[in-house]
């Protein structure tokens, strides 16, 4: 706890509020600006002295509770809620509200990556939003309904769905899906939405049922991976991944190195995706000569 940096904190984020905003302290005199003590910590539901001690730097170390009423009554943001925490000696709180639309600031970064495969997932593999080059490589995976939407769930309740990535790859795929909602879950711990999810998987896979009680967690922030795409033949990518501060929402962007017949292979993927017949018949032609030429033998994929 930074007893000096809280105190000082508290002051300014006082000081900077308008007695007129608040009803209770319109019509009273004051030669400085901002509420007085006694009125914040009326606002938070403390005493004046509990709340005296903490800006003069003197105060016991104040509970989550405290600090969440003192949050609103100094109308902080949801990121200076967080600083308060942290000066404070806590951790911010974590929304535990699932997340079920794509963040307005994600949006951009989708539609500008037209030319690689992307999309925003949720925490629990829920495939929120993605581009048409996403939608071409690995089918359209946002009109699904419930918890077939996510990708955790599609691949150990549903494993026929797996015939998308070649079978030599799937344990890997099966430990890097289930210790990454490890993680998601030690965050939502309290969420009844989670702890069902995760009910409802170990009863439905055996596999995912021993994989979950080795307690593996990783957050997954990169990847390798094959695809088996039923036109386009064997595709191997790169896949990097983006959380958002409050790792509830991520964005995948798949990538292949340039000079391979996987890079060649996506590009054609994007013709093929886009709606002209002019690109679509150029995009058939490459891809025979492609296949014909058969210019870029693949070696085995490793991890």
């Amino acid at each position: 706890m930074d007893r000096t940096q809280l105190a000082d904190f508290l002051r300014r984020c006082r000081a900077r509020l308008q007695p007129a905003e608040l009803a209770a302290a319109a019509k009273t005199r004051r030669r400085t600006p901002g509420l007085r003590r006694e009125e914040v910590a009326r606002l938070a539901g403390v005493s004046t002295d509990t709340y005296t001690r903490l800006e003069q730097g003197r105060g016991r170390h104040p509970t989550t509770h405290v600090l969440a009423s003192l949050a609103r009554a100094l109308h902080l943001t949801d990121d200076e809620r967080d600083h308060l925490y942290l000066l404070a000696g806590h951790e911010p709180p974590v929304p535990q509200e699932p997340t079920t639309t794509i963040r307005p600031s994600l949006r951009p970064l989708l539609a500008r990556l037209w030319d690689y495969p992307a999309q925003v997932v949720s925490d629990l593999g829920v495939v929120l939003a993605q581009n048409p080059l996403s939608v071409a490589l690995m089918g359209d995976l946002v009109s699904a309904h419930g918890w077939d939407r996510s990708f955790y769930w599609r691949w150990f309740a549903r494993p026929e769905t797996r015939g998308l990535f070649p079978a030599e790859d799937h344990a890997h795929h099966s430990r890097v899906h289930v210790a990454d909602l490890r993680a998601t879950v030690a965050r939502r711990a309290k969420d009844k939405e989670v702890l069902e999810f995760v009910r409802a998987l170990r009863a439905s896979s055996a596999e995912f049922a021993e994989l979950w009680d080795e307690h593996v967690v990783a957050v997954r922030r990169s990847d390798e991976k094959r695809f088996l795409h039923p036109e386009m033949g064997l595709i191997e990518v790169h896949c990097e991944i983006l959380l958002t501060p409050e790792h509830d929402q991520r964005l995948l962007v798949y990538s292949a190195e340039p000079g391979t017949v996987s890079h060649d292979r996506l590009q054609l993927l994007g013709m093929l995706a886009n709606q002209s017949p002019e690109d679509q018949a150029e995009a058939e032609a490459a891809l025979e000569e492609l296949e014909a030429m058969d210019r870029y033998p693949q070696e085995p994929f490793q991890f």
